[in-house]
């Protein structure tokens, strides 16, 4: 039991200096080491945050202004606005060839924005060198936006896509449902993306006053965060924002205050769907009340972990694939919110009574001290790895904002150190009561499963700008597939890899470590023998029991025991059952890194196998498969896979049917037998991150592993060959909104054959996640046809993988869409890349790994990724080089080897015509 506050929770409690005077500005608060600033031209606040560990930095934009700033008529308004801030402004557009996404990708740099209920960000993470353009740039559009009628009308279908995709999550759709019915005046009552029909219908000059009343600088906090010169970068604020004017108006307020609830109430919502869901929320205080930390704490002992009361009294009684629980953190008053999963032929009635007997035993007879321990534990550690990074600090940072007072980055963490067993149960009893309940019921009307499963690492199609739900976390774009398989950061004294790197076999295991500037945490990821390749011949649901069955207990601690261990720590241990490895990713305090290996030594080696235990898993990896089956881009992956890749090869999946029938047949002694002849330290590989102790990490190793030894051999099949012709696979799905279109072929190509990097980076300029890629730039921007579409190359770390192409379209605009993607296919692999554009792109891949390595999870992943590859940490430093030496013409040479669009297999998933 640890008593004393880790390090990063100091700053938040050291009294509060000053910042240091700067010509135009107004020195405010200083907290958390960040300092506050006002422009006194025009009221613009400015929060700086140096921190000179790596050269990149996050520049943050954030509006106060979100869909609680809305109404009818115009719900969505904000949202709309957002993607309308990236068409152009005065200075920086397409038609001058200064386009905004073109800007930053040149550079290496990752842009995107969020729209939330309370409010909209703009941001740019870049190296550091470049934050005089992204100044400039964001300025530019805060009041020299172009807003034109056609990129409205370009625009809306986009986000109409967003909202349709939206719309075949079951789960989001109820939650759309709850809250509308939870909020009758409050604006919260609108989903953040809008209703269908605002969305379609709202003019230029509606948007264009929305623009005019909310974008100015006194409505606005610039944050900066990571590696730049507190003095300079005032300056340069004050050189590019201080001639903007204060807004001639005063900035609209809310005033709206919902009526009190006078009794329950309760939504159903019926569509097609695999997993019925039943949610539960209750009126809860705004995010700046004294209660907020108290309900967040409550919120982790219902709903976090193993050791939570829905964990034992729901996911344990095979009622609920999942249960949790969470608390908005919001302007304005909102929810707390308990949510669970059905778990396969359970009805809706006893989960929802399950729910409320777990709330009520709270108010009725508390909780326990230790309970509160544990549950300070995770959000302590939460908020550590929540800040790994200059973007997560900004993330983080943004939300405070929004609510309405910034310094709440750097004080809730001790708020919630100080809440006890008492406030818990205070707050359940005020809050969490019948009257001020609206439940929901998802029931859906099922359908048969159909289709099958995608090349291991094969991504989903790019998610670029949107919203955020309700317990959402990502940002709205990925980081850019390509990036992350193919560039990694220029060589440098400041970003090497290598030479901080330290490899070692201890124990039989592939070992490298890296210590970074983070204080406190360390970062896991490693790979284990027992993927699916080592399953007997025509199973395909051995390998995925086997591993979800690890963290359920040892042969000397049952689950809970395990549980309490991490949870106390506030550390976290999570398998993954992939193709070739079972994977591993942990994170940890740095005093708790011994505990966290032995516990993972534990669990890989002697892993319970109860039968009990085994029945549960069972149902529970049914519901889950069931519930991706959700989604149209699954069931196209899926299919997919089965076409390109023979039985036998390790990318072929079962068809569904076939997996879930594998699920079933499976017996524990088979489970047993699996892991007796597959799981070892052969080939294992495991990589530290972050504050590393290296003695206290090799002593733990070797103690753990020691004497383990196990593996199974593998060999690889040839490569699966490119179907003779084109071939088209239709999955109507007539009651799903949006339709998943996938086209694609196996490559033929490892990660280490020559002509790999070639055809990745080839790809990269085609389709990878980045605006100014053809696809994205030519079908979404310039034509407005979808949300989503790229193209990647993957499923090759041991095996011959695919090139795929992939993207989301309505199904009144999926003739055109799929029309204008086969057309830039053939155009692409036709008269391949220019050299201007292999140029520009090798900035843009190099620039947005170098930020990627700048987090212990993205160096981590990045070094693993090596080592299954075959390469060392020298790889990472090393590859910018040849990448530089790639020309257009090899480029070309190997796409076309490769590819061939008439020897393509095209899937269309959901509402066909």
């Amino acid at each position: 039991m640890r008593l004393l506050l880790p390090l990063f929770l100091l700053p938040a409690i050291l009294a509060a200096a000053t910042p240091a005077p700067a010509e135009g500005f107004t020195p405010g608060r200083t907290a958390a080491g960040i300092s506050e600033y006002t422009l006194a031209a025009n009221g613009l606040t400015v929060l700086l945050l140096p921190d000179r560990s790596a050269p990149v930095l996050t520049f943050m934009v954030t509006y106060r202004v979100g869909s609680r700033n809305e109404v009818t008529g115009t719900t969505g308004a904000t949202h709309l606005l957002e993607h309308l801030m990236f068409k152009g402004s005065r200075n920086y557009h397409a038609g001058n060839g200064q386009a905004f996404d073109t800007l930053l990708d040149r550079i290496g740099g990752i842009n995107n924005a969020t729209t939330w209920l309370d409010r909209t960000n703009y941001y740019e993470n870049i190296p550091s060198r470049h934050l005089p353009l992204v100044a400039r740039l964001e300025a530019d559009r805060m009041r020299h936006l172009l807003l034109r009628e056609e990129d409205r009308q370009l625009e809306m279908t986009v986000v109409r896509n967003e909202y349709e995709r939206d719309e075949n999550d079951p789960a989001s759709t109820l939650d759309k449902e709850v809250t509308a019915a939870a909020f009758l005046a409050h604006p919260y009552h609108h989903p953040t993306i809008g209703w269908r029909s605002d969305i379609e219908k709202v003019s230029i000059a509606k948007l264009k006053e929305f623009y005019d009343t909310f974008y100015w600088p006194d409505n606005a906090t610039v944050s900066v965060i990571g590696d730049f010169e507190p003095t300079a970068a005032l300056a340069l604020l004050r050189e590019t924002f201080g001639a903007i004017p204060r807004a001639p108006h005063p900035i609209p307020g809310v005033y709206t205050e919902e009526p009190a609830q006078t009794g329950p109430r309760r939504v159903v919502v019926r569509r097609p769907g695999e997993v019925g869901v039943v949610q539960i929320a209750y009126k809860a205080p705004a995010g700046r009340h004294a209660d907020q930390p108290a309900l967040q704490v409550l919120a982790e002992i219902l709903g976090s972990g193993k050791t939570s009361r829905f964990y034992r009294a729901l996911v344990d009684a095979n009622l609920a694939l999942n249960a949790t629980a969470g608390v908005g953190f919001f302007h304005d008053p909102h929810l707390f919110s308990t949510t669970a999963l059905l778990a396969p032929g359970v009805t809706h009635e006893p989960v929802e009574q399950a729910l409320r007997a777990e709330v009520a035993r709270v108010a009725r007879e508390g909780v326990t001290a230790e309970e509160v321990q544990r549950a300070r534990a995770k959000l302590r550690a939460a908020t550590a790895y929540g800040r790994d990074g200059a973007f997560a600090i900004a993330g983080q940072l943004n939300e405070a904002i929004a609510v309405g007072d910034w310094t709440l980055y750097a004080t809730l963490p001790a708020a919630l150190e100080a809440v006890t067993a008492a406030d818990v149960q205070r707050v359940a009893k005020r809050y969490l009561v019948e009257d001020q309940s609206t439940v929901g019921w998802f029931v859906p009307r099922t359908e048969p499963p159909a289709s099958d499963a995608a090349p291991a690492g094969t991504p989903a199609a790019p998610g670029p700008r949107g919203y955020r739900r309700p317990g959402e976390l990502r940002t709205s774009r990925a980081e850019p597939a390509a990036a992350a398989t193919a560039a990694p950061a220029p060589a440098g004294a400041a970003t090497a890899v290598a030479p901080r790197a330290r490899r070692r076999s201890v124990a039989g295991l592939d070992v490298v470590t890296v210590p970074t500037a983070i204080r406190d945490v360390v970062t896991l990821r490693a790979a284990f023998p027992g993927g699916a390749v080592g399953q007997p011949a025509g199973r395909v649901a051995v390998a995925d029991l086997t591993a979800a069955l690890l963290d359920q207990g040892t042969v000397a601690r049952d689950k809970f025991a395990v549980a309490a261990l991490l949870e106390q720590a506030g550390a976290e241990i999570r398998f993954d059952a992939g193709t070739h490895t079972v994977d591993v990713a942990a994170k940890c305090l740095r005093a708790d890194l011994p505990l966290v290996l032995s516990l993972l030594a534990e669990q890989l080696r002697t892993p319970r196998f109860d039968p009990a235990e085994f029945a549960k898993v069972q149902r529970r990896l049914a519901g889950q498969f069931r519930r991706e089956l959700e989604e149209p881009g699954v069931r196209a992956r899926l299919a997919f896979a089965r076409a390109a890749f023979p039985p036998g090869h390790p990318n072929h999946r079962a068809a569904p049917e076939d997996y879930l029938a594998d699920l079933e047949r499976t017996t524990l002694a088979e489970v047993r037998a699996f892991h007796a002849a597959t799981y070892g330290t052969a080939g294992a590989r495991l990589v530290a991150v972050g504050d590393v102790d290296d003695a206290a990490l090799d002593q733990a190793l070797a103690q753990g592993f020691r004497d383990w030894t196990g593996g199974r051999a593998w060999s690889p099949p040839p490569p699966a060959a490119a179907p003779a012709a084109a071939r088209v696979e239709r999955l109507p799905l007539p009651d799903k909104t949006s339709v998943a279109l996938l086209i694609g072929a196996p490559s033929g190509l490892r990660h280490r054959d020559e002509d790999h990097l070639a055809v990745a980076t080839g790809t990269a300029v085609f389709g990878s996640g980045f605006f100014s890629a053809r696809l994205l730039d030519i079908i979404r921007n310039r034509e407005g046809l979808t949300y989503g579409i790229g193209a990647a190359l993957g499923g090759d770390t041991h095996v011959d993988g695919a090139w795929t192409l992939q993207g989301t379209f309505g199904p009144e605009l999926l003739a055109r869409g799929q029309e204008s993607t086969v057309r830039e296919l053939r155009r692409f692999l036709t008269a391949g890349v220019t050299e201007e554009e292999l140029a520009n792109f090798k900035v843009t891949l190099t620039g947005s790994f170098q930020l990627g390595l700048a987090t212990t999870e993205g160096l981590a992943g990045a070094l693993l990724a090596c080592l299954q590859r075959g390469y060392g940490p020298e790889w990472i430093d090393a590859y910018p080089g040849r990448v530089e030496a790639l020309t257009a013409g090899q480029v070309n040479a190997a796409l076309r080897r490769h590819l061939d669009p008439d020897r393509m297999i095209t899937v269309l998933a959901g509402p066909l015509p």
